[in-house]
């Protein structure tokens, strides 16, 4: 029982680990000669009291995994702060740069049930509570069109790339700058997360900065501000359209919404509460990350494999429309490219959640590594120091998923500690 309940431990409180069968050999090896000495060390998963190797699933969504999802946000967070503020080999100096951080919102698909930041009723006559269900559904179903809706998620992510092209080109002709030439004096970086609103529509959150030619190591030129930003990103913005399919002699158009949010990113230190901060900022986008359509509209946050499961979810009516209409769209040979019954758990939507330009900061991968390499470090401080250099030889074959009942009830009882990520060294 201690032995197995090590074993669980190493998982961080992950309920729904990948189970491996196989082994891990390491080998002593003589740099000099190249001779293969003695085995230094043999993991074999028949050896282990789970009977198998168990690895985290790394999951980001909260749903599915709490403890891999917030490892997720965690790295999201420093992801975003260091692009903001420096480190994780950012340079500190990016915190100088001009940079905003913008919300876009999806154009409207239907009048929805909602609560008026003025203050006033919804349309239909009530003042809805903050935890309605009812927030984001539509006020007359038969009428809102969720064909366009579904079509607006699957192309929301090649709006954004195309947005991203115009909003280089309008920094650059309101610095007087061909775009060809514009590279040699700046950069536009950004960081952005997708979040569906409770009607089911993604939008984004993105931290937009310009850096100079060669990004954050380099400042930016004398004429880049944050209001010569927010105007490009506004501009940009109206400018941006994408053309879809066109369905039964309906044409389809993409646009974002009329809702959009630029408000400049501060420093670190509050004004009265009312600055925009750095870690305000990062927080927020980190939050997001771990979410899908499930959280919003109650959706759900695995696909699906035939249709006829829907009537045995326990799911709204305004999510089940929406992914029986992306279901639906799925099955004409004109839309096969999107792969709509394939992201119709995810309302049409097929994008990442978190992407960034290459050069705006760390990337996750290199923070799990970095991860990965102090765990190796820790586990090497305890041995003799002798050995040149190892061979290691592994062979591991996917086993199944999850945890026994036993091993659950065992989990529940362990706490990882704070901050702690515990994923096993994958062989």
């Amino acid at each position: 029982m201690p032995e197995l309940l090590r074993q669980l431990s190493g998982l961080g409180g992950c309920i729904h680990p990948i189970r491996l069968d196989g082994h891990r050999t390491e080998y002593d090896v003589n740099t000099h000669t190249g001779e293969i000495g003695d085995v230094l060390h043999r993991l074999d998963s028949a050896g282990l009291p789970a009977g198998q190797l168990l690895v985290r699933c790394n999951n980001r969504r909260t749903t599915r995994c709490p403890a891999c999802a917030e490892v997720y946000r965690r790295d999201t967070f420093h992801l975003i702060t260091s692009g903001l503020r420096g480190g994780k080999g950012t340079p500190e100096r990016v915190a100088t740069h001009p940079r905003v951080f913008a919300t876009f919102t999806a154009p409207s698909f239907g009048p929805v049930h909602n609560r008026p930041s003025s203050g006033r009723a919804c349309r239909c006559g009530l003042h809805h509570d903050q935890d309605d269900s009812t927030l984001g559904t539509p006020l007359d179903p038969d009428r809102y069109d969720y064909e366009a809706a579904v079509l607006w998620n699957a192309h929301a992510g090649t709006l954004w790339r195309r947005f991203s092209t115009y909003l280089r080109r309008e920094v650059a002709k309101r610095a007087g700058l061909t775009q060809r030439a514009f590279r040699e004096y700046a950069r536009v970086s950004f960081a952005k997360v997708a979040e569906y609103q409770k009607r089911g529509a993604v939008h984004f959150h993105a931290v937009i900065r310009i850096d100079g030619p060669e990004g954050g190591d380099t400042p930016p030129p004398a004429w880049a501000t944050a209001e010569l930003l927010t105007d490009a990103i506004q501009a940009a913005a109206v400018l941006v359209r994408v053309d879809g399919p066109v369905i039964d002699g309906r044409a389809h158009a993409f646009a974002f919404g009329r809702q959009l949010d630029v408000r400049t990113i501060r420093s670190a230190d509050f004004d009265g509460g009312q600055e925009l901060t750095e870690r305000a900022v990062a927080s927020y986008i980190a939050k997001y990350a771990t979410k899908g359509a499930e959280t919003a509209t109650g959706a759900l946050d695995r696909p699906l494999k035939f249709l006829a499961e829907l009537a045995q979810l326990d799911i709204s009516e305004h999510a089940r429309r929406l992914i029986r209409t992306a279901w639906t769209l799925g099955a004409r040979k004109e839309l096969e490219e999107l792969r709509l019954r394939a992201w119709a758990h995810m309302l049409g939507f097929r994008g990442h959640f978190s992407t960034k330009s290459r050069r705006y900061s760390t990337t996750l991968g290199a923070l799990r590594t970095a991860r990965a390499e102090w765990r190796r470090a820790q586990a090497a401080a305890g041995t003799d120091g002798e050995t040149d250099t190892t061979l290691v030889v592994s062979h591991w074959v996917f086993a199944g998923t999850g945890l026994s009942s036993a091993e659950a009830w065992l989990t529940t009882s362990l706490v990882p500690a704070p901050g702690t990520e515990g994923e096993p060294t994958r062989g």
